[in-house]
């Protein structure tokens, strides 16, 4: 090891998924919404003063800001916009898990929680998720340094129900408890309710899934305006101009168009539905999941196995080969109703075809 580099902080970073550039393949790997985003973004980035680019954009980002507040009730002061709900959490480790005690989240899950404990030197402990792939209420009712959990969590799609939510929010009265609710718009109740009751909680959503925004880069916090000013306040000491000025512009007008929002995930979640039935035809079985995605698995072809078979015939999906309980499950995104036809059709000849030497 050179000299120089005993100052280095060093990091297993997170790993994105595969980001194959040919058009003709069918990417289900990433969660991204198969729809285009709203048409008023169109419309948006036409009328867009081109002269404002030249400036600095507004640090506050008040123009996006203001249209999350009028969309979900709350006021201004209780939100956060960041460059994607990953620049949101990670502003969130850093400003309020600083403590000696560990933070917790569950043991599978959304990998970058790791990763961002790693960077900033915050302890934390991984709590086992259930047989089932729920998270227990009872292990995070234990002195920590704050709490993070994804609802529906990710890679297995389930949503725990809103009254365990409020449970481990109350019991850790002392602390930050963060919901993660990148996946709510498929399904399951917000905690957004809870705001009014508890001060200690924080939820993250974003704009790459159900607002099919992922190339945007935009996340968002929901919380008290103290909380909300914390983290302001050590963004504004990390870099102050973090969403461009195009952004800002976008995602205001995508978030104004509720009829669309609302038209491109209700086709999603019915797509979802068909699928199941059409995985379990096959003989494929997965938790119950309120995501746009599904965590499945097979009890005669290995995971790594269709994987490679689905790469081959141009379909990509996600397969984790840790930890070692996942790595026989395959979380598949769900695509366009037609994408999704044509994943099922090669499953079925596949398997058809090599059922025989997976015996």
């Amino acid at each position: 090891m050179k000299a120089w580099e005993n100052n280095i902080r060093k990091v297993i970073p997170y790993v994105p998924g595969e980001q194959p550039q040919q058009s003709s393949v069918i990417k289900l790997n990433t969660n991204e919404n198969p729809y285009p985003p709203s048409p008023s973004v169109e419309k948006a980035l036409l009328g867009l003063d081109l002269d404002l680019l030249r400036r600095y954009p507004d640090p506050s980002a008040s123009e996006l800001v203001c249209s999350i507040a009028e969309f979900y009730g709350v006021t201004k002061e209780q939100v956060f916009a960041g460059v994607g709900s990953d620049d949101a959490l990670a502003m969130t480790f850093l400003t309020c898990f600083h403590s000696n005690q560990p933070i917790l989240f569950p043991d599978i899950t959304y990998s970058f929680y790791e990763v961002w404990a790693d960077l900033f030197r915050i302890p934390y402990q991984k709590q086992a998720l259930d047989g089932e792939f729920y998270i227990r209420p009872e292990d995070y009712a234990k002195k920590n340094g704050g709490v993070i959990i994804p609802n529906p969590n990710a890679p297995t799609g389930i949503c725990q129900p809103l009254g365990q939510i409020e449970e481990i929010v109350k019991n850790n009265s002392d602390v930050i408890v963060v919901i993660d609710e990148a996946y709510i718009d498929f399904g399951g109740d917000s905690a957004l309710p809870l705001l009014k009751k508890y001060e200690n909680l924080l939820i993250v959503q974003t704009f790459s899934k159900s607002r099919s925004f992922a190339g945007m880069r935009i996340g968002f916090l929901l919380g008290n305006p103290d909380l909300i000013r914390y983290i302001q306040d050590c963004k504004y000491s990390f870099n102050s101009y973090t969403l461009n000025q195009t952004a800002i512009t976008l995602g205001a007008a995508v978030m104004r168009d509720k009829e669309y929002f609302d038209q491109c995930r209700n086709r999603i979640m019915e797509t979802r539905e068909w699928v199941k039935t059409k995985f379990l035809e096959l003989g494929f079985s997965f938790p119950d999941s309120m995501a746009n995605f599904l965590f499945v698995t097979h009890p005669q072809f290995a995971a790594e196995t269709l994987f490679m078979a689905l790469k081959e015939a141009g379909i990509y999906v996600r397969h984790f080969k840790k930890p070692e309980r996942i790595s026989n499950y395959l979380r598949i995104t769900i695509g366009t109703r037609e994408e999704m036809e044509c994943l099922v059709s090669f499953l079925n000849t596949y398997m058809s075809e090599n059922r025989s030497e997976s015996c």
